[in-house]
Parts: structure tokens; C-alpha cells; sequence
């Protein structure tokens, strides 16, 4: 089962800090908030960042060569999908349609698949598997899930009150 997913952050690290990408469910289960964090060289996190907010007139980096190259051809991007993970390692394909509607999976990995995503407008998925073993709990989620039942029972409460509570 595929799951959609969204870039919730990338966070371009430098020295002994690692980089990562953080991806989130498109649709958020409201009980158990899940976050997939990988973790991604400098350089590919900052390819995604600059797929993600790109700069007028930058010249193309790789990621919008393989883009322009896919469509020259005629081709486009339909999706990636982050379809395993062993260990700390991640692995990724790209759902590629080419001119003649002819489907290609390509082997590539996650960071080099997302930083052409963000250009492409393509879809990212997650395997379930993928999701079940790597997945974290997203702990600012469940902070304003329990922020926001808090503000409603304080709201409940004020409500409920009669002016005989006050005498």
C-alpha cells in the first residue's frame, strides 16, 4: 500500500550535523501523527531546498537537467515512491512515462528522487512497510493535537459555568 507524502522540512546540515528531510503523510491520521525522517547529504538537501524555492535566473543544476532532458523527450515524472529502507539506508523509484505512455520504474536514491520531484510537480509516496519500520511519531503534531483538546475543554468549561458557581 502507498501512502502520499508531503516535504514537512529539510534541514541542510554542514560539518558533524548530518542533513535530513523530513516527509509527512498528505492525509494525517489525527490519532497517530507520523513522520519519515531521512537522512540526506548536504549537497542533495540543498538541491531540494532549491528545487522547493528556486531563484530567478540560477542556472540548472542536475535535477533541472533531467528534468529538461525528460521533457525534451517528451517524457514526464509521474510519481516517486520511497519503496524500502534497510537499515539507515533508503531506496527509491522513479515512476517515469515516456512519450509513447510507456511506464519506466528507475532505481535512484530518495534525495536525488525528491529534488527532482519538487521540480517535476511529481507525487511522492511511501511503501507502508517503509512507513511501519522507519516511520516516527510527529511530536509537534501531537503537541498541538493536545494544545488545541486543552483550549477545548477550557472553552467547555467556561461555557458550563452559571453565576451560582461564583457565589
Amino acid at each position: 500500500m502507498l501512502t502520499e507524502m508531503d516535504i514537512k522540512t529539510v534541514v541542510i546540515g554542514g560539518g558533524p550535523v548530518s542533513s535530513l528531510i523530513v516527509l509527512k503523510p498528505a492525509r494525517q491520521d489525527e490519532k497517530e501523527p507520523l513522520s519519515l525522517p531521512i537522512r540526506i547529504g548536504s549537497v542533495e538537501a540543498t538541491a531540494i531546498s532549491m528545487g522547493v524555492s528556486p531563484e530567478d535566473g540560477a542556472r540548472p543544476m542536475t535535477h533541472d537537467l533531467l528534468k529538461s532532458v525528460m521533457e525534451s523527450l517528451g517524457g514526464h515524472l509521474r510519481s516517486v515512491i520511497i519503496n524500502d529502507v534497510s537499515g539507515t539506508t533508503f531506496y527509491a523509484q522513479l515512476d517515469l512515462v515516456g512519450a509513447d505512455g510507456h511506464q519506466v520504474v528507475v532505481d535512484c536514491r530518495p534525495s536525488d528522487a525528491i529534488a527532482l520531484a519538487v521540480r517535476c510537480g511529481a507525487t511522492l509516496f511511501a511503501e507502508q512497510a517503509v512507513l511501519d519500520v522507519a516511520g516516527m511519531p510527529d511530536f509537534r503534531a501531537i503537541e498541538d493535537q493536545e494544545h488545541d483538546q486543552e483550549i477545548k475543554d477550557f472553552h467547555e468549561f467556561v461555557e458550563g459555568l452559571s453565576p451560582d458557581d461564583f457565589t
